[in-house]
């Protein structure tokens, strides 16, 4: 059963093509936090995310050091674990690389769909996969990168949540809500 807060995030969030670069930062660090942990958990702490990190500020981020580390650490509204703290870090460094380079981080993104969301059109949670081809290949380039805590599952959830994939299933309002939002996406 989900609760109101997934509830919210399912229909206001979960799936709507993002091309903010703060949003797809903030996703970055959120689900990377995530891996071995439910959703619901993250969600819980998301407030405490949004204060540590300056609201997903990825510049910031880049500059923390052992004294913001420690704070996170000691602070129970985040996920205090020292790897995925300090790959937080490393990740905002890296994503400032590839932003530098391809003119933001969504350009970067969005060319693994061609900048339209794959629409695959489910009608059952079991026919939804835990990664894809195409998964597996953006972990791998991100590691190539630097990035760390995102693997292939990781990288499917975080291609989910921000819409390069529809995966709402076909009976979901916010499958339509999502597909007509993909025609209007500028990089």
């Amino acid at each position: 059963m989900q609760s109101p807060l997934e509830h919210a995030y399912h229909d206001h969030e979960w799936g709507v093509p993002q091309t903010d670069d703060r949003v797809l930062f903030e996703f970055l660090v959120l689900e990377s936090a995530q891996a071995g942990l439910s959703w619901r958990t993250v969600l819980e702490k998301r407030e405490g995310y949004r204060r540590h990190y300056c609201d997903f500020d990825p510049e910031r981020v880049a500059r923390f050091g052992e004294t913001e580390v420690a704070a996170m650490l000691a602070d129970p509204g985040l996920i205090r674990n020292r790897a995925k703290v300090e790959a937080s870090i490393n990740n905002a460094r890296v994503f400032l690389r590839l932003q530098a380079h391809h003119g933001s981080f969504a350009r970067f993104l969005w060319r693994y769909v061609e900048g339209q969301p794959i629409q695959p059109g489910f009608e059952r949670m079991e026919q939804i996969p835990a990664q894809t081809a195409l998964s597996v290949q953006l972990a791998k380039d991100l590691k190539r990168e630097g990035i760390r805590f995102f693997g292939p599952t990781i990288a499917y959830a975080y291609m989910q949540a921000v819409g390069l994939v529809n995966d709402h299933l076909l009976h979901c309002p916010r499958q339509k809500a999502c597909r007509e939002l993909a025609g209007h996406i500028e990089l």
